[in-house]
């Protein structure tokens, strides 16, 4: 039992380091957000189909979508739309402000709990709540003359949507992922090539958007899938914050994005209140679990 719990975390925390790198892949191309979206969405297509089509042909237990074709499809809209904020973020703001707004996802998740299925929030919530919003205040606060508000609204409207569709999963444990998955990058095709004037790219850029699309986002999507079943949800919020912390260090090591002294401390406000969060919740299940 304690092998398989070691198994879980070292997938998970491998498929979260990978996932950190999204963001640097954006910044590392000079092309518009929505032609990223574009190819990106394709290739994570490709790989998404061909696991779907491997899982198929082996008949696993990953090709059962559990009969609720309605929120994969749902799911995968919206996992589609968040994508594409997402990048349109990165490509309008630091990678410290946007993973720093994506740490608000449990005020939006607390919110759609209460208004669509009137589950009241734990005061713990609250409380983090409370010195999220500090510190995305002090982050914030010296930007007012900066022309980063556009990323900002991106990549606040990017949690929003992305914490709608996981409190709607949250009540499907069953669906299949890859299925959501691949939904989503075909919505993310279709609305970028949708708006987009020009779909030219050159190979530099196509050789990040392969890496990216292809081989690192899906591995990074399946890997936290394994991994994510046997851990409890307590474990899985706490070893989230790794992505908090590295998508900005990986931007800082490979292009030398340096936070600024106000998105140092908010973040620091924040990353601490992720953290006491999560271990007092991982507390309260190993208490709940002795009685």
């Amino acid at each position: 039992m304690k092998n398989n719990h070691l198994k879980a975390l070292l997938i998970t925390v491998l498929g979260v380091l990978l996932i950190s790198l999204e963001a640097l892949f954006v910044k590392l191309t000079n092309i518009e957000a929505l032609k990223f979206a574009l190819y990106s969405g394709f290739f994570m297509l490709i790989s998404t189909g061909c696991i779907l089509l491997y899982n198929k042909k082996s008949k696993t237990n990953e090709t059962k979508t559990s009969g609720n074709i309605k929120i994969v499809l749902l799911c995968g809209f919206l996992l589609g739309l968040s994508n594409i904020a997402f990048i349109s973020a990165i490509k309008n703001t630091s990678v410290a402000n946007t993973v720093l707004i994506f740490s608000s996802a449990p005020i939006f998740s607390a919110f759609y709990m209460y208004i669509f299925f009137r589950e009241k929030t734990t005061k713990n919530i609250f409380v983090a709540s409370f010195f999220i919003l500090i510190g995305l205040y002090i982050t914030f606060s010296s930007q007012l003359g900066e022309g980063q508000h556009t990323g900002n609204i991106y990549a606040t409207l990017a949690i929003g949507i992305f914490a709608l569709a996981f409190v709607i999963l949250s009540r499907y444990k069953n669906i299949n992922m890859l299925g959501i998955l691949f939904f989503s990058s075909l919505v993310t095709i279709l609305i970028s090539f949708t708006f987009l004037n020009d779909i030219s790219i050159d190979l530099s850029n196509l050789y990040i958007l392969l890496l990216a699309g292809l081989i690192t986002s899906p591995l990074a999507r399946v890997l936290m899938g394994k991994g994510t079943k046997t851990l409890p949800t307590s474990e899985v919020s706490l070893l989230m914050i790794i992505e908090t912390i590295m998508a900005p260090v990986w931007v800082w090591l490979f292009l030398n994005e340096v936070p600024t002294s106000n998105t140092l401390v908010g973040g620091a406000i924040i990353l601490v209140t992720l953290l006491l969060n999560s271990l007092y919740v991982l507390k309260m299940n190993q208490n709940t679990h002795q009685i």
